[in-house]
């Protein structure tokens, strides 16, 4: 008989879906652009030091997501396969996905860090990697996710993606060269279409489990959660 889901368990989704939301938040603030937005009762310095904290918010939680996954110990992912894309058994792809996340989320940080030394244009050239990383998340929980069918979640994600979508949308129309119309509706309905079309082939169809690449030892549920260890006791008087 194997254990239920472990406190572990729960807050590797808890985190997980935290980090998603602080990065989109990042993501439509960076999209923005902090300089345009700019008022009295929220000034420019407000709305890039709210950004700068988003992101080291989200990296802390991306972390947390990660130390939970390796310790919680049911499915076969170890610390190579937090930093090293298609290193792990267990849903190679799509846990390879939030590992690529994960390292452009570390260059960012890093050359944030360096930023100095780096000057100003490699530094925001490495700063786009921020953005790519979103997109790459977001289909990392939806293919990995043990939850991904979960109606809440779904709007979550749906919400997300709409977020991003209607802020990308807004900046193009306020570029002082506007690109083609063609052109806008390709760069603002390309994430969303693309999500939509593999959450309706992928996660939402039945055996998906097994077609993202869940070990067959686990999709039998043969495999015994860790028995927690029990407290320690001194000697009996």
């Amino acid at each position: 008989m194997t254990a239920g889901p472990s406190l572990l368990w729960y807050t590797t989704r808890a985190t997980g879906v935290v980090a998603l939301l602080l990065l989109t938040g990042t993501v439509i603030l960076g999209v923005a652009g902090v300089g345009r937005i700019d008022t009295p009762r929220w000034p420019r310095l407000l709305t890039a030091g709210l950004h700068r904290n988003l992101s080291l918010l989200a990296v802390a939680f991306v972390a947390g997501h990660i130390l939970t996954t390796v310790l919680d110990g049911y499915a076969p992912i170890g610390w190579i396969s937090a930093v090293v894309p298609f290193s792990s058994p267990y849903r190679t792809l799509w846990l390879s996905l939030g590992t690529v996340a994960f390292d452009l989320l570390l260059a960012v940080v890093i050359t944030s860090l360096i930023r100095v030394r780096l000057g100003y244009r490699a530094w925001r050239a490495a700063h786009w990697l921020g953005y790519a990383s979103w997109p790459v998340a977001l289909w990392h929980g939806l293919g990995t996710g043990t939850d991904s069918k979960l109606p809440w979640l779904l709007a979550l994600d749906a919400a997300c993606v709409a977020a991003v979508t209607c802020t990308l949308g807004w900046r193009f129309s306020l570029a002082r060269r506007r690109p083609s119309v063609l052109v806008t509706v390709l760069a603002c309905l390309a994430v969303p279409v693309a999500t939509v079309a593999f959450v309706a082939v992928g996660p939402l169809q039945p055996g998906w489990a097994r077609r993202a690449g869940t070990p067959v030892r686990l999709l039998s549920g043969t495999a015994p959660r860790p028995a927690p260890t029990p407290p320690a006791t001194g000697p009996t008087p």
